[in-house]
């Protein structure tokens, strides 16, 4: 079977940046399975994986716009201390959540000020190059559950 809409790949990865500093990996640990087509991993190694079969290696390298997209200046602004509950620690490199138009969004500390913070919206890897090294071990037909969805369940998947 080949990595198409509708299938479920299980894959093994190790993601690093442009230095070479891994961010992630599966290796060690359980593959990662996702359902292809259905935008469940990044749009540049959706791409590169198409048609990919068990057995499957290859080292992929994503720009930001197939990736995580650019940074986004916009996207970091100060919010003043009254905003956070009076209790929370703020620090820089600290996650805080908000409701945003479309759902909760995660926001990064990047620095503090005398009345606030300065929080960025954008992802963590928006506006970088990311390398992966990838490995597919499996790839079955999705079941009708797992396309309603739009995810894959059971082990190494969602749970409900």
């Amino acid at each position: 079977m080949k990595a198409a809409n509708g299938m479920v790949v299980s894959m093994h990865y190790t993601l690093t940046d442009d230095s070479g500093e891994t961010l992630d990996s599966s290796r060690g640990g359980e593959p990662f399975n996702y359902l292809h087509g259905h935008s469940n991993i990044i749009p540049g190694l959706e791409k590169a994986l198409e048609g990919a079969q068990a057995g499957f290696k290859s080292k992929v390298t994503v720009a930001p716009t197939e990736g995580y997209g650019e940074k986004n200046p916009e996207a970091v602004f100060e919010a003043p201390r009254e905003h956070f509950p009076p209790d929370m620690k703020l620090e820089v490199g600290s996650r805080v959540y908000a409701d945003g138009p479309n759902g909760p969004i995660t926001l990064t500390v990047v620095n503090l000020t005398e009345t606030g913070a300065v929080l960025d919206a954008n992802h963590p890897l928006a506006g970088k190059t990311l390398h992966f090294d990838v490995e597919i071990t499996t790839v079955r037909s999705a079941t009708p559950e797992e396309l309603e969805h739009g995810h894959v369940h059971g082990e190494g998947g969602h749970q409900h």
